[in-house]
């Protein structure tokens, strides 16, 4: 029994305190183990992001699909035209120091720019330049949108964004065509504005708002074009472009291939820095050494100054409305100003909301057989629009043809139907020789569109003459 209490003895003497046996000093409480932080992929010897760095990557998502850093996967269009848009607005507060927006001091002051001011003819050159390459960046950016799948749902909405920054992209263009205040920059803003006389209903108003009120461009329209350019529509652009972004990367980023037989792709993730930031600063050095060099060998164009009096024979459009000029020599106005632009406007935001009883495939042309179908369009279009701009220009005089019938039904319904039937013809053709689902036809007859048009944009501008006679260039 007492060998038992001596046993239990150094129990009890556990439950005292220090202040009680200061003999046998209590333990110290352990210290609790600090959590090890969660594991990484980040090397040890990364160091953090400098404050550059951070902006980029809030730019980005933290890791991309390694299948969407391949080059024909976007060609980097979409960056180009955002890096184009930021040349601008930089070259273009370089100018205001100089430019005067007054009909009475705009040409001398960019007169000025060109042989007095430092480096004033390469930074105009630079602006101009940029800004025509911008359209054509933008606009194949559309194409490869289109030709990848990318407008399908969850991007629908995004789709309908872009065709709304493009026309964005083209207005700012045209209100900073006029700025120069030259023959060329006058005429070609009477002529666009002009078309607006054959838009029903908003057609003259719109043309009277964007003359100041105004029968002709003058004072008020410069001024209107200036503020138009430097500010509403640069602003405009900016938020809609940060929301485009983001709504790319809500969607899941760029347009990927799937295996077939598989809901989706599988996507091997790598880190966006340094893969894309690399690749894209990469590009950025190629576009802009690309763009120095295009102003440094070749000048701005600049005319006489504008002279409302003499009118250039002939007088054309910017080069990127050529087409739609180039439909008011074969269409009535009305048909080639407001009817075929609404339907093509009308089919291009319909496009994500068809059905199409098959989910994409994230190829290029959907298929091999999609993309065989659309080079037959392509090249079906470069056949017959030559051969259709040349018969009206020689013999398909509508008017002469049916005298008893308007000339909104002689030379607009009628021509509008043949050219429908042409392109519906032509679709079918192709539809029927490479047994095409729907969706590699709408791809056909879009491709036959979009060729069609360059075909029409590419005569106006190099092969009509005097009175918008066909010639040759040389």
């Amino acid at each position: 029994m007492g060998s038992k209490k001596r046993r239990r003895k150094p129990e009890a003497l556990e439950g005292l305190t220090a202040e009680a046996s200061p003999a046998v000093p209590a333990p110290e409480p352990a210290t609790p183990a600090k959590p090890e932080p969660p594991a990484t992929d980040k090397p040890a010897a990364e160091k953090k992001p400098s404050g550059f760095g951070m902006l980029l990557l809030h730019m980005h998502p933290r890791v991309v699909p390694a299948e969407a850093l391949k080059l024909d996967r976007t060609f980097g269009l979409g960056g180009i035209s955002v890096l184009l848009f930021l040349v601008l607005v930089a070259t273009g507060v370089l100018l205001l120091l100089v430019y005067e927006p007054t009909p009475e001091k705009a040409y001398a002051s960019v007169q000025s720019l060109e042989g007095s001011v430092p480096f004033g003819s390469f930074v105009r050159a630079v602006h101009h330049w940029g800004a025509n390459i911008l359209i054509v960046a933008a606009f194949l950016h559309l194409l490869r949108v289109f030709f990848t799948g990318g407008f399908h749902p969850p991007r629908r909405f995004n789709w309908v964004l872009g065709l709304v920054l493009l026309l964005l992209v083209t207005a700012s263009n045209f209100t900073g065509y006029l700025l120069p205040w030259d023959q060329l920059a006058f005429w070609a803003v009477t002529i666009a504005t002009g078309m607006l006389e054959y838009v029903p209903l908003v057609g003259v108003p719109l043309q009277g708002a964007l003359r100041g009120g105004g029968g002709e461009v003058g004072a008020e329209t410069l001024s209107i074009f200036f503020v138009l350019h430097v500010a509403i529509l640069p602003i405009v652009l900016l938020v809609l472009t940060s929301f485009h972004f983001w709504l790319v990367r809500k969607g899941g980023g760029v347009m990927l291939p799937r295996i077939e037989g598989e809901a989706a792709p599988k996507k091997t993730l790598v880190p966006a820095r340094p893969n894309l930031v690399y690749r894209e600063g990469v590009a950025a050095l190629v576009v802009l050494a690309g763009l120095f060099l295009a102003a440094a060998l070749f000048a701005a164009p600049l005319q006489e100054q504008a002279n409302p009096g003499m009118s250039p024979n002939p007088a054309k459009a910017p080069w990127y409305f050529m087409g739609i000029q180039e439909l008011l020599v074969h269409l009535h106005p009305s048909f080639a100003v407001f009817v075929v632009p609404l339907l093509v406007g009308v089919l291009l935001i319909a496009l994500p909301y068809l059905k199409y009883g098959e989910a994409p495939s994230g190829l290029w042309f959907h298929s091999e057989r999609g993309r065989r179908a659309a080079q037959a369009a392509a090249v079906a279009a470069l056949a017959i629009s030559p051969l259709y701009v040349v018969a009206g220009d020689k013999f398909l005089e509508w008017q002469k043809l049916f005298p008893a019938l308007p000339p909104v039904v002689s030379n607009g319904l009628i021509p509008a139907v043949l050219m429908v039937t042409i392109v519906a013809g032509a679709a079918w053709l192709v539809g029927r020789a490479y047994r095409t689902n729907r969706l590699e036809m709408v791809q056909a007859i879009f491709t036959f569109l979009v060729v069609a048009f360059l075909v029409f944009t590419a005569v106006g501008i190099f092969f009509r003459g005097e009175a918008m006679r066909l010639t040759w260039p040389w």
